[in-house]
């Protein structure tokens, strides 16, 4: 009986040794995942800042282009500067926008990664509690 008591008492220990093995080997995925999968969340937070900020931009255009159609009766915009100048800024911010996918699509595919797996800007937007909207308001309006 002594025998089968030791036996059983080893076995268990192994078993035990394989289980916290296992165990810290899954914590381990589940952390490299999660950061992973927050790199990719917080890329496309910026994305969707972008995507105002470009918005903004076109508004601002817009508004130009019919200051300048009305008062001045100018439609032509060669040489002028304030024109080019929204032109170039919406190119930048649309080549940080693809920039900023490449990146989230990298890491889709090194890791493995599924859209499902993944949180969106809206849904993190829609998650807020009143308190982080309103600090949000108040960063994007010290941006400003």
């Amino acid at each position: 009986m002594s025998k089968l008591w030791d036996d059983l008492k080893k076995n268990m220990k192994d078993w035990g040794s394989v289980a916290v093995e296992k165990a810290e080997e899954v914590s381990k995925i589940a952390v490299a995942k999660t950061e992973e999968i927050t790199k990719i969340s917080k890329n496309k937070i910026d994305i969707h800042q972008l995507q105002k900020e470009r918005a903004k931009t076109f508004e601002k255009l817009g508004r130009f282009v019919v200051q300048q159609a009305k008062e001045d009766n100018m439609v032509n915009f060669t040489g002028n500067t304030e024109f080019f100048t929204f032109v170039q800024k919406l190119d930048e911010i649309t080549e940080l926008i693809e920039n900023k996918d490449g990146e989230i699509q990298k890491i889709k595919t090194e890791y493995n990664l599924k859209e499902s797996d993944i949180i969106s800007a809206a849904e993190v937007k829609e998650e807020k509690t009143p308190a982080s909207a309103a600090i949000e308001e108040e960063v994007v309006e010290e941006q400003e």
